[in-house]
């Protein structure tokens, strides 16, 4: 087949005017050992990591195609682990910036990532409503747990114990144990979702935040601690709400389903609630790292911190309420009465945890993270819904903490969605305009260069000569910018509606204009003598007005400058001369308005994009409809011509960028990478760069390459990758024994898995034909009675071996049909005595014995074979343990070494012995306030 027509392939270059994404959160991340300074934000599918202090992007942890919705770093700083909205996890190096381990379990858009203290297990929760548990150094899952019934909002490990609690959008606390995998606990409290989740005082106290002004405070009680201790009843401690807390909670104690008594390990009971200003749902609590400070915000612009006092501060601040109290009961009693009266005081939860000061920023919270610097110093880093950072410090010892904005990342992007996007006539400058400001970017660095502030711009392009750029209002006005200086040359009042859309004329000396007034207006440039230099300056004066019946929608000059294309809200294009305004042909056609528009660079063809998600291409000599094309699933948005071509490009509403070909009507590629709805784009003068913005806040450029593209390839392609999805779609593989929609396995059916899995079936062909090639080559050899050399297989020669990664082990080995099982089982026993990888074998031998149970054991084939693997099994495993344990102690006698020779205890050791003191003091104190 001859090739009838080539085009080359446009590729994503480059996202930038984005600093940060809202869906996902901000957090702190530890870099090049500076804690503080660094910030890692969601950018679409990308993680931006900025730098605080100089308010530059310093690494892009690159994504795929999906949004991302969650980060959480790891405890020792060195990794990051970033959840999507398929459901996806990645673990990134911060060192190298590149994605080591995925994880693919999750059905929905992950919510919620959390490491345990050593960073070894992470917990993901999901829409889906499970959580899974994962094992980070094994890069596996260990276990799926299922029960609430809603979106997961919140996971937390406990330190201490091996225990999880969650919280979830069904109103639910679950509690797991993490030994058995079950829920213990459910706590109902909650009448609303439950949005927010912290464990403070040492794990002793639970703070929960729901879609009320209420953060509701939980005592939590280790009931082995309580049989152990034999100290008397603390005073009950009395809430802010004490009418709803005392209703139910004085017969029942708490709002809580247990399973049987001997199954609980903890008691929850409510301590009481703190009252929160915001009166909106609570969007993110969290507790800083020591634990002292606890923030909140709601859906406005204020973040509340509170602070959780220690038992010191608690014990000054009742001693001081009890002088108070004793005074007060002085006085009464020299009026009055003779004998001295009982002072009796209350601790109430009021004076445990203290409101610090609120932070109000400058516009929405989106997330928040915290840190304590050692000096003692709060940071608070705020990505905010306007596409904004900002970091405020205060110092919460001091009696009123003033926060204070130390640092604000702005000029990486507007505030706004941005509407219009020109290029210079010399392909390097890029402008974009949005509500509030104008931006030039340097297009081969992404710096942004210069930014103006504007009023709402809906239309743009650069004067012949690239040194001023004119703007278009939704005020109807006219700005001139100078780019050099960057100041407002001149604003005029050009329309009394918005200004929908200018066009330059092709001599270059003015352009026209078109509004919602129903007016077009024609425009020269001239040079003006400046009041406040001797120079003369840049301005522009109205020659012709052309009135029409509708409102102006887009407007467009033919490039021989003869005829002048105009768009109405009556959805026609009408065609007027330029030199006598006369009209000439109608477009009708479209059953919506033409919102965008575009003339060939030959004036023979013009393309016009619809809300009625059609494309269509017109002759400019009859007016006659060449062809209709349903482009996109939304309204078409813009329409550009690549220079010197009849390909051209639409921008549409459902995400996504196409390219045509006006000659013969065809689809040629679509550029998808964009979120939200597309706004606008630009074709360079060159044609060899696009780009385009979106309501994600992101620009994206779009680069030419030189590589050709086939129309029949890229169908084939498309049609490759909706099989793909279809595959991620299809029923997951059943499991003997489990019901239908159980699934206890952590991960999923994948496009990955499955190409593993004939990754696997392939080598054990290849491994079928070596063997009887093999046995073949012996016969011979002893028929010529001696070595004959054994021709080498082609595909071993090249790949030397077939991989899987870890992480699609487990799944791949599901979709793998049993009739490879035996040879697999056989091979095993082979590499189990080899001794290679015998922890690997043994985790897939495990899982092919749970998942084939049945026809294993009613094989009878398979009896030597599993007997045989009994004998090598127990013995190999037992030798690796003995290895591992003979390690152990090697350490230990090393460590018992070190200690001899510095006469000092290990961290671990010191750390347990000062808890053991902390908690006798505990019982003291408690012992102490009971009596008094």
């Amino acid at each position: 087949m001859g090739l009838t027509k080539q085009y080359l392939r446009y590729v994503a270059s480059a996202v930038f005017g984005v600093i940060g994404s809202q869906k996902g959160n901000i957090v702190f991340v530890t870099l090049r050992g500076e804690k503080g300074r660094y910030v890692a934000v969601p950018a679409c599918e990308h993680v931006f990591i900025w730098d605080l202090r100089k308010g530059e992007k310093i690494l892009i942890l690159q994504g795929l195609k999906q949004e991302v919705t969650c980060l959480c770093p790891s405890p020792d700083g060195l990794h990051l682990a970033v959840g999507y909205e398929d459901g996806s996890i990645r673990i990134f190096s911060l060192l190298s910036g590149e994605g080591n381990v995925t994880f693919n379990g999750h059905k929905a858009a992950i919510t919620t990532l959390k490491y345990d203290q050593l960073g070894g297990r992470l917990a993901s929760g999901s829409k889906d409503t499970d959580i899974i548990v994962w094992d980070v150094i094994n890069e596996s899952g260990l276990y799926r747990l299922k029960g609430h019934k809603d979106a997961i909002t919140q996971a937390l490990f406990l330190q201490e114990k091996n225990l999880l609690v969650t919280s979830g959008k069904d109103t639910m606390v679950k509690w797991w144990d993490l030994d058995t995998q079950h829920c213990f606990k459910t706590m109902v409290g909650h009448r609303t979702e439950v949005w927010g989740l912290v464990l403070v005082s040492e794990e002793k106290r639970l703070i929960t935040g729901a879609s009320d002004s209420e953060l509701r405070v939980w005592d939590i009680a280790y009931l082995q601690e309580i049989e152990d201790s034999e100290e008397p009843d603390p005073k009950k401690i009395k809430g802010s709400s004490p009418g709803i807390q005392d209703t139910l909670e004085a017969e029942h104690g708490t709002f809580e389903m247990d399973e049987a008594p001997e199954d609980r390990i903890l008691s929850c009971r409510k301590a009481g609630s703190i009252m929160r200003e915001g009166r909106d749902r609570v969007v993110n609590l969290a507790v800083e790292k020591t634990g002292r400070i606890v923030a909140c915000h709601g859906t406005d612009s204020v973040l509340e911190l509170f602070c959780i006092l220690s038992k010191e501060e608690i014990q000054k601040k009742m001693d001081k309420k009890m002088k108070k109290a004793r005074k007060k009961a002085k006085l009464h009693s020299c009026k009055g009465e003779e004998e001295d009266p009982e002072v009796n005081v209350e601790m109430s939860l009021q004076d445990e945890i203290q409101r610090v000061t609120n932070i109000k920023t400058s516009a929405k919270i989106k997330s928040f993270d915290l840190i304590h610097s050692p000096q003692g110093e709060l940071k608070a880093v705020f990505l905010l819904q306007n596409n904004l950072v900002e970091l405020y410090s205060l110092n919460p010892s001091l009696p009123t903490p003033q926060p204070v904005r130390t640092s604000r990342i702005t000029i990486g992007g507007h505030r706004s969605d941005v509407r219009t996007l020109s290029f210079s006539s010399d392909n390097i400058a890029v402008l974009s305009a949005a509500a509030d400001s104008v931006k030039i970017w340097n297009r081969s660095t992404l710096q942004c260069i210069r930014t103006m502030t504007c009023e709402y711009a809906l239309c743009s392009f650069f004067v012949p000569g690239d040194r001023q750029v004119v703007i278009g209002t939704k005020t109807g006005k006219l700005q001139l910018y100078d780019l050099a200086s960057g100041n407002l040359l001149e604003t005029i009042d050009a329309h009394d509606g918005a200004l929908w859309s200018m066009s330059l004329s092709p001599d270059q000396r003015g352009f026209v204009s078109g509004g919602a007034d129903k007016s077009v207006k024609f425009w020269d440039f001239e040079l003006v003598k400046d009041e406040n230099s001797t120079q003369k300056r840049l301005s522009v004066k109205q020659t012709r007005t052309l009135q029409l019946d509708e409102d102006v929608l887009c407007v467009s000059y033919s490039p021989n400058q003869k005829l002048l294309a105009v768009s109405l809200l009556d959805c026609t294009v009408k065609i007027f001369y330029v030199d006598t305004l006369k009209f000439f042909l109608s477009l009708y056609g479209h059953k919506l308005p033409v919102i965008c528009m575009d003339i060939s660079y030959d004036g023979a063809l013009i393309a016009t994009g619809s809300a009625d998600r059609n494309v269509k291409i017109w002759g400019l000599d009859f007016g006659d409809c060449h062809k209709s094309l349903f482009a996109h699933d939304d309204s078409v948005m813009y329409l550009q011509f690549v220079p010197k071509s009849h390909l051209f490009f639409t921008a549409g509403k459902d995400h996504k960028i196409k390219q045509w070909d006006a000659d013969r009507f065809e689809h040629i590629q679509t550029l998808e990478g964009h979120h939200q709805e597309i706004w606008c784009l630009a074709v360079s003068p060159s044609g060899d760069y696009v780009v385009s913005s979106s309501h994600d806040k992101s620009l994206r450029l779009w680069e030419r390459t030189r590589e050709p593209l086939i129309l029949e390839e890229e169908r084939e392609m498309e049609r490759e990758a909706e099989y793909e999805e279809s595959v991620a779609k299809e029923d997951q593989p059943a499991v003997p024994g489990e019901t239908q929609g159980d699934s206890y396995f952590t991960g999923k059916k994948t496009i990955e898995t499955v190409k593993a899995a004939e990754r696997i079936m392939e080598a054990i062909e290849l491994y079928r034909e070596e063997t009887a090639k093999m046995k073949e080559h012996k016969a011979i050899c002893k028929a010529a009675g001696k070595e004959v050399p054994l021709p080498t297989n082609p595909i071993l020669m090249a790949y030397g071996s077939i991989s899987v990664s870890k992480i699609e082990l487990e799944e791949s080995l599901l979709v793998l049909p049993f009739s490879y099982v035996p040879d697999i089982l056989k091979l095993f026993n082979e590499f189990i005595q080899l001794g290679s990888d015998v922890e690997l074998i043994c985790r897939c031998l495990f899982f092919l014995l749970r998942i084939h149970f049945g026809q294993i054991t009613s094989n009878q084939m398979l009896v030597p074979v599993i007997e045989k693997l009994r004998e090598t099994t127990i013995s190999k495993v037992s030798q690796v343990r003995d290895v591992i344990g003979f390690n152990m102690a090697g350490l230990d006698y090393l460590k018992r070494e070190c200690e001899a020779k510095s006469e000092v205890m290990f961290f671990a050791d010191a750390t347990s012995h000062l808890e053991e003191k902390k908690r006798k003091r505990k019982k003291r104190e408690k012992l102490i306030l009971t009596l008094t």
